[in-house]
Parts: C-alpha cells; structure tokens; sequence
C-alpha cells in the first residue's frame, strides 16, 4: 500500500504508455507545453466538469469524482461515472455499480493507453466503493460515440503491471533518449523534445566515427 506523498496521477500511466520520454519530461522533469491538441482536450474536459450531477434514464451520472488507489498508488479524477440504480441484488441489498467514461478529443488510438487509463479508474472505483467493476466506455471527439470497454482479467493485468513499472520509472528519475515516431507530429512536446534533431546527432556521430575507422585503415 502507498502512502500519501507516493501516490502518482492516473494520467502519468496514459502517458507512460503512449511515450515514456513524454511521461518523464511531465512527470519527472515538471515540464508542460501546450498546443492546439491539449488545449481542445483540456476544454472538453472542463465543459464535462461544469455540467454538474444528473439523472437520466434511472442513472445517476456523477462528474470530477476524486479516484484514489493505495494499492496501485494512483491517484486522479474521473470525467464521468455512472451508475446505474438497483443494477444488482447482493445479500438482498441493492448495490449501484460504478461505471466509468473516459472522454478523449481525438479518435481512439492504436496503443492500450486509453485502456489502461480507463480500467484504472476503474480500479480504484473498485477499490473505493467495494463493488466490482466490469466495463466502462470511451467517449471519442472525432467520431463523437463511445467505445464500450470490457476491464477483463487481460486488461487488469496489463495496468496492475504498468502500474508498479510507472513507480519504478519515476523513482529512478531518468528521461529517456528520444526516438522519432508518426504519433510524435501531434505531441505538443515536439520542439522541446525535438526528436528528430536528436536522432540525426546520434547519426553524425555514428557517421564521424565510421570515418575515423576509415581513415586509420588507410
């Protein structure tokens, strides 16, 4: 169990699974740039908190719930999470089942790390109210539907174990070396990550070194 002062947010593991080297110049270095992407993000986030509790449909729809888990030592704040009234029968008691949704500007992306942040607040959904959490969704900007999401056995393993390498990454504090990707194109980090310029230096010297075989051959 974490203490306290050892809790990491539940964004830092979307992160850490989108790109380790963002994950540490945010979560290690205290580094954040903003661009066009991260700001549309922010605003949709902020219209979700401000549109406050609600019933419909016989659910209630809770929004800016505080999420904390001791045992993944995680903490955050979810977007959405409904629960659906009387939606199961223990011990002749009626129980709400947590059911979170996850709201993302953009389409839905080809890595887990959406998924693991959404069954990560389901863990700690699980952890603070004692009910078991089976599914939640991710509501998507771009195709404007949400993704029903299973937090299967598969998906609980996967995030438990990213959890505790996220712990060992932040302790050891050191930020990885930059490698060019597609996805970096849209990261707002680009120009101070600078990632293609990083590559190209390690290639010069790669190149300079070759030469300087070359020239000792001769």
């Amino acid at each position: 169990m974490f203490e306290e002062q050892d809790l990491l947010p539940l964004s830092a593991l979307q992160h850490f699974v989108f790109c380790r080297r963002q994950c540490a110049l945010i979560h290690i270095e205290g580094l954040w740039v903003e661009n066009r992407f991260t700001a549309e993000g922010r605003l949709m986030h902020r219209k979700v908190d401000n549109e406050g509790p609600e019933y419909r449909d016989g659910i209630r729809i809770e929004r800016g719930i505080p999420l904390v888990s001791r045992r993944l030592g995680l903490i955050g704040k979810s977007d959405v999470v409904e629960f659906p009234a009387l939606s199961t029968e223990l011990d002749g008691k009626a129980h709400e089942v947590p059911f979170p949704v996850e709201y993302k500007r953009g389409r839905p992306k080809p890595d887990h790390s959406d998924l693991v942040q959404l069954t990560a607040q389901a863990l700690c959904l699980e952890e603070m109210t004692g009910e078991q959490v089976a599914e939640g969704a991710i509501f998507y900007g771009k195709p404007r539907r949400r993704m029903q999401v299973l937090v299967d056995d598969a998906l609980r393993n996967e995030t438990e174990n990213l959890a505790e390498e996220l712990h060992r990454f932040v302790e050891e504090g050191k930020t990885p070396a930059a490698a060019y990707e597609k996805k970096c194109e849209k990261c707002s980090f680009l120009d101070i990550c600078m990632p293609k310029t990083c590559n190209a230096k390690r290639n010069v010297g790669r190149y300079v070194r070759m030469l300087a075989s070359q020239i000792e051959d001769d």
